[in-house]
Formats: structure tokens, C-alpha cells, sequence
């Protein structure tokens, strides 16, 4: 898959915490380990020759003082960049840490679903003018510490804008409306490879449908005998 999102153009092939949902059946991201990360993130960077491959930090591996060693196994790993979610003041310092330790960081505000407890549930973030500032706010200090872009989630579309007029480096939207420079899919959103998907999220194919085909398919042919044939 990370082959040939590369070969198709695909700028970065971010190994998301997303994959503990999509891949390993889990209800959130919580459960996602560095361990889950690293050997997604070997395999993916095995498969790309061209695109940014960023791995995301999973949940409590950047919240103490072993950011720096967890976010190098990562790049040992062949990521190009680790993304960290919040912008708090104090995940703000562990960026300008991992910055000044050469790793590049991407920020990420908005919804953050390793804080999904905390923010209610997954809900829409920046609906009122104090939750924009502070978005803003957060979204200006990360790029001070040194981040290289800014990923939104879910936000209020002109929330999204107010961030991207807000800061220098390229801000990247998901459920943020058209204002960010680049946006993002879970590929198996994308890919239609699972029954729901958030409502912002485009399916440009259904493989989960044509997958159970040719499962059911194969099952059908195995018990009629018509597969295999003789020879």
C-alpha cells in the first residue's frame, strides 16, 4: 500500500496512531504502542522511495522525559519526521526539544483523539471565537518551537483559515474544511475499507465490497470444487 501511494504522487504517508482503529481493532488510539508504530512504520518506509514518511507518537511516549529516545526509534525505524499531538505549553517544549535534537516535528491542534476523554468524545473543535484564539495561539507557538507544519483536525472551516493565515510553515487539514494548504485521509476511509467513515471523509473506492466478493467467491469455489482446476 505505502508503494503505491508513493508511486501515485502522494507527498507524505503518515503512519497515523489511526492504525491501532483501522488495522489492529481497537475502539480509539489509546491502546497504540511505540512497539505498533515502529514495525508499521519499518514496513511502510520499506515500500517508499520518494514521499515524507511521518510516524505519529502514540499516547504517554512523548509526555516524559524519554520524548527524544522514543521519537529516534521512530526515525531508526525510516520515518522522516514524528507528528505530536496538543499545544499545550508543555508538548510546546518537548517539540523545541526534539527539534533542537535534529528530529523534524509535525504539530497537530484541533481534535486531538489521543485526548479524546478529556475534549468529550470526538467532536468538532473551534465552534466559538475564544476556542479559535486559542487554536491560533497554540498553532503560532508550535512553529516557534519549531515545528514544520501544522496538521488540523476537525475544526470550523473558518477556524482552519484563521490558523493557516496565523502561520508560516504549511498547515495540513482533515475534517478542516478547504483553507489548509494540504489535506489528509485514513486510507482505509479513503479506500472504503471499513463500513463507517467520519462524514467529512471523501471514499474514492469501495474495496471492503469488492474484497468480501472475492472472499466469498473463493469460499464458493473451494466447496464446489471448481477451484482448483485439474493441472
Amino acid at each position: 500500500m505505502a508503494r503505491t501511494f508513493d508511486e501515485v504522487g502522494i507527498d507524505i504517508v503518515l503512519v497515523g496512531d489511526s492504525l491501532g482503529m483501522t488495522v489492529l481493532g481497537y475502539e480509539t488510539t489509546i491502546p497504540v504502542t511505540l512497539d505498533d508504530v515502529v514495525h508499521h512504520t519499518r514496513a511502510v518506509a520499506r515500500g517508499v522511495k520518494r514521499a515524507l514518511v511521518l510516524a505519529d507518537m502514540p499516547f504517554l511516549t512523548y509526555h516524559t522525559g524519554q520524548a527524544i529516545e522514543n521519537a529516534g526509534r521512530l526515525l531508526q525505524a525510516g520515518a522522516t519526521a514524528v507528528k505530536l499531538e496538543g499545544g499545550g505549553e508543555a508538548v510546546v517544549e518537548v517539540v523545541r526539544q526534539l527539534v533542537e535534537a535534529g528530529i523534524p516535528v509535525m504539530a497537530h491542534v484541533g481534535l486531538t483523539p489521543q485526548s479524546f476523554h478529556q475534549q468529550g468524545g470526538f467532536r468538532k473543535q473551534g465552534l466559538d471565537p475564544a476556542a479559535v484564539d486559542t487554536l491560533v495561539t497554540q498553532a503560532q507557538a508550535l512553529e516557534q518551537a519549531g515545528a514544520f507544519a501544522v496538521l488540523v483536525e476537525c475544526v470550523a472551516s473558518d477556524a482552519a483559515k484563521r490558523i493557516t493565515d496565523a502561520v508560516t510553515v504549511p498547515t495540513i487539514g482533515i475534517g478542516a474544511g478547504p483553507h489548509c494548504d494540504g489535506q489528509v485521509l485514513v486510507a482505509h476511509d479513503m479506500l472504503g475499507m471499513q463500513e463507517w467513515s467520519p462524514t467529512f471523509a471523501k471514499r474514492y473506492a469501495e474495496l471492503g465490497k469488492e474484497i468480501s466478493r472475492a472472499a466469498k467467491a473463493y469460499c464458493d469455489e473451494v466447496r464446489d470444487g471448481s477451484f482448483p482446476a485439474d493441472g
